[in-house]
C-alpha cells in the first residue's frame, strides 16, 4: 500500500526547503546590517526596534491564523543568530586615538574574550600573562587600558603591581566581585578606574543582550569610551555601586553555585541511574538536572574562586542552611497548614513577578520539551 501521508509530508518537505532558502536570505540581509552598524558605530542590539518587530509579526501572525507564540519564538531564535554573525564584521572603533590595550590574563577565556572584540573593533591589543610578568613593564608602559581577567583570589595581588601605569591609563577589571578589587585598583593607580563584571561566561556567542554591571572607582568621562564600545558590542551597561552589587552577587552567584553544588554531591552520593532519571523527569526536572550538569561540566577552581570569594558568601550560604534545616523540621511535624502558610508568604513576596516567572518558565520548558528526543524500546 502507498503511504496515505506520502504526498503532505513531500508538501511539507518542500515548504521546509523554502523556510531554509528565506532563512539564507534573511541572514544575507543581516550580514549587510551588520556591516553598515559596523561602518556608523550602531550597536548590536536596539531594544525598541525589536520590540516593534515582534509586536507587528505577532499581529501579522495572529491575523493568518498562525499562533503568535510560534512567530515570536522563531523570530527570537533566528534574530540570535543574526546577533552572533553580525559580529563578524567587526565594529567601529569608537576611540582610534586609544593606544594599546594590555589583557593580564587575555589567554584565559573570559579574558580571551574581551581580546577578541577589542581587535574586532580594530585596536591594537597585548596579553600579558604570569610568564610574561619580567617584561610587564615594557608592555604596560605606553597602555591606554589595562584589564585585569585573573582568577578572583589572585586579583588583588596583580592589581597592587599596576602602581607604575602611565597616568592617563584607565585600569579595569572583570571580577565577579567589585569592592576588593576596586579598592586596590584605586591604591595602586591615581588615573582612571572601573571595575567590571560580565555577567555571563566565556561561551556566549554575542553580547547582544548581555549585561555588564561597572562600579566607578575615579574618572568616569575618561573611561566613557570604554562603556561606550561595550555598548556598540549589544551589551546593555547597568551600573552599580560595588558593595551593592556584591551583596546582590552573595545570592545570585555563590548561593547558587553551591546550592547546585551541593544538589550534585548529594545525587553523586547517592548513586541513582541518570539515564532513568532523564527518562522519568518532568521538563521542569529535566531543566534543573541540566543546569547542576551544567556546573560539574566547568573549571572546579572557578567555582571555589566565586563561592569563597568573600566573608558575606559563607554567611549567607549559612543562614539558607540554618532556614533549610527549620523546613526539614515543620516536614518531621507533618504541619501541612505551616507549609501552606510559609507558601503564601513567599508567593505574597514575589508579587506579580510570579506570574511573570510562570510565563517565562512555560516559554523555556517548551524549549526544553522540544529538543527531548525518545527511544523506540
Amino acid at each position: 500500500m502507498s503511504d496515505p501521508l506520502g504526498p503532505l509530508r513531500d508538501q511539507i518537505d518542500t515548504l521546509d526547503q523554502q523556510l531554509i532558502e528565506l532563512f539564507a536570505k534573511r541572514l544575507a540581509v543581516v550580514k549587510q546590517v551588520g556591516e553598515i552598524k559596523s561602518q556608523h558605530g550602531l550597536p548590536i542590539y536596539v531594544p525598541d526596534r525589536e520590540t516593534a518587530m515582534i509586536s507587528k509579526r505577532r499581529a501579522e501572525a495572529l491575523a493568518q491564523g498562525v499562533p503568535e507564540q510560534l512567530i515570536e519564538d522563531v523570530l527570537r531564535r533566528v534574530m540570535r543568530e543574526s546577533y552572533s554573525s553580525e559580529h563578524d564584521n567587526g565594529f567601529k572603533q569608537i576611540n582610534p586615538n586609544a593606544g594599546p590595550i594590555v589583557v593580564i590574563g587575555g589567554g584565559g577565556q573570559l579574558g580571551g574574550l574581551f581580546v577578541k572584540m577589542f581587535r574586532l573593533s580594530g585596536y591594537q591589543v597585548r596579553i600579558l600573562e604570569r610568564q610574561d610578568w619580567s617584561r610587564s613593564e615594557s608592555i604596560l608602559s605606553d597602555a591606554a587600558l589595562v584589564v585585569v581577567s585573573v582568577p578572583i583570589h589572585l586579583t588583588t595581588e596583580v592589581i597592587a603591581q599596576l602602581s607604575s601605569l602611565p597616568k592617563d591609563c584607565i585600569l579595569a577589571d572583570l571580577t565577579s566581585i567589585k569592592a576588593r578589587p576596586l579598592e586596590a585598583m584605586l591604591q595602586a593607580h591615581s588615573g582612571p578606574v572601573v571595575g567590571l563584571h560580565p555577567m555571563f561566561g566565556p561561551d556566549v556567542a554575542s553580547f547582544a543582550k548581555q549585561v555588564v554591571v561597572y562600579a566607578d572607582g575615579r574618572g568616569e568621562s575618561t573611561y566613557q569610551w570604554l562603556l561606550e564600545q561595550i555598548r556598540i558590542w549589544g551589551a546593555h551597561l547597568y551600573p552599580a555601586p560595588a558593595k551593592q552589587h556584591d551583596q546582590a552577587m552573595s545570592l545570585i552567584q555563590a548561593l547558587r553555585h553551591f546550592t547546585s553544588f551541593a544538589y550534585g554531591v548529594h545525587l553523586c552520593h547517592e548513586a541513582p541511574e541518570l539515564e532513568l532519571l532523564l527518562d522519568l523527569s518532568s521538563p521542569i526536572y529535566r531543566l534543573e538536572l541540566a543546569m547542576v550538569g551544567r556546573l560539574f561540566a566547568q573549571n572546579p577552581e572557578l567555582y571555589a574562586d566565586i563561592i569563597m570569594a568573600q566573608p558575606e558568601n559563607l554567611a549567607m550560604i549559612r543562614r539558607y542552611h540554618e532556614r533549610f534545616g527549620q523546613l526539614v523540621e515543620l516536614l518531621e511535624s507533618h504541619d501541612q497548614q505551616a507549609f501552606i502558610d510559609e507558601f503564601s508568604k513567599v508567593r505574597h513576596w514575589f508579587g506579580s513577578y510570579a506570574d511573570q516567572f510562570m510565563q517565562e518558565s512555560r516559554n523555556l520548558l517548551a524549549q526544553a520539551h522540544d529538543q527531548r528526543h525518545y527511544q523506540v524500546r
